[in-house]
Parts: C-alpha cells; sequence; structure tokens
C-alpha cells in the first residue's frame, strides 16, 4: 500500500491521490449534457413579460366591458319581438341568443390556455353572433344608422373577443406536441 505524502508535497502519480471535493468529472466525447441549456431569463425580458401580462388583463377588462354593454344595448330590441306573445318566460329570451356566445366564448378562452384549437366553438360564437345580429337589424329602423346601431354591438363584443383571444395566443405561444417531437425521431432513424 501506498504511504501518504507529507503535508504540502503533491503526489505525483494522480491514481494515488485523493479525490478533490467539487471538482467536475470529465466530459464525455459524445455526451449532450450542453444540448439544452438553459438561461435565466434576463430582466429586461421578465419586464416585457410583466408588460405583456398587464396589457392582457387590460384587454381581457375592456373585452368584458364592451360586451356586457353591447348585450345590454341590444337586449330591449330583441325583447321587443316577441312582445305580443304573452308568454311569462319570453322577457328572458335573449338569453337564448347571449347564452351559447357566453359558453362558446369561454370554451375559447379555456382553449386559448392549453394552447388547443377551438373550431366547434369558434362555429358556436359565429352562427349566435350572426343571429343577434340578424334579430337586431331585423328590429331596427330601416335606415343606415338604425341598422348600424342594431348591428354594431354583437359586431365590437365579436371583434373584441377575437382580439383577447389573439393576445392569450401571443402570450401563451404554442408548443411541440411530444408526439412530433418523437414521429420526427422516428423518422431520422
Amino acid at each position: 500500500m501506498p504511504s501518504e505524502p507529507p503535508p504540502g508535497v503533491v503526489p505525483a502519480d494522480p491514481v494515488d491521490s485523493p479525490p478533490q471535493v467539487g471538482t467536475q468529472p470529465p466530459a464525455v466525447p459524445g455526451s449532450f449534457a450542453g444540448h439544452r441549456k438553459s438561461r435565466a431569463p434576463s430582466a429586461r425580458r421578465k419586464w416585457l413579460q410583466i408588460g405583456s401580462l398587464g396589457l392582457l388583463a387590460v384587454v381581457a377588462v375592456v373585452v368584458a366591458m364592451v360586451s356586457v354593454l353591447g348585450g345590454m344595448a341590444a337586449y330591449r330590441p330583441l325583447q321587443n319581438i316577441t312582445s305580443g306573445t304573452g308568454v311569462g318566460a319570453v322577457p328572458w329570451w335573449p338569453l337564448l341568443v347571449y347564452g351559447p356566445w357566453t359558453v362558446g366564448s369561454l370554451c375559447i378562452i379555456r382553449s386559448a390556455l392549453h394552447r388547443r384549437r377551438a373550431v366547434h366553438s369558434w362555429f358556436v360564437v359565429l352562427l349566435f353572433s350572426s343571429i343577434a345580429v340578424s334579430l337586431s337589424v331585423a328590429q331596427a329602423d330601416k335606415t343606415l344608422t338604425g341598422i348600424a346601431g342594431a348591428s354594431l354591438p354583437a359586431l365590437s363584443s365579436l371583434a373584441c373577443f377575437h382580439q383577447l383571444v389573439r393576445q392569450i395566443t401571443l402570450t401563451l405561444p404554442p408548443q411541440q406536441s411530444a408526439r412530433r417531437h418523437r414521429q420526427a425521431e422516428s423518422s431520422r432513424t
């Protein structure tokens, strides 16, 4: 057995030296340790993301206000369509138009947050927006300003909602799915 060298003397053979604490093992050729670099986000990037999320919150509040005000403006003309029928629940019937619109909108927002497509929900929103515009225009004065005033609430709500969804998708960019990644790797082999 080799004896320990005296203190202050460096051993000549690296095999005889005790292991150093805190040293890294030598790099293995062909390893993928540096394949993905993890970088800490810079301060500028953090502020950009905070600003982006802040603007998204403002956009969401404005969309909610426009949708509520648009619904209030369109509710009375839609209610007047059935004013002579005498049925008790008729004052609430415009909710049959704005209920599916609201549910479809919430489904679209959920899909955007989960980075999924929402074709069916967009169809529901567009269909019920078209119904709201058509019924409101049918009750409006047959002048340009009457038709514009009747169609504007539903169209502005739809346009604002579309912009909100665009902002959500910009804040949360789509990710490559693991399935696509596996397919690409299997096609290389």
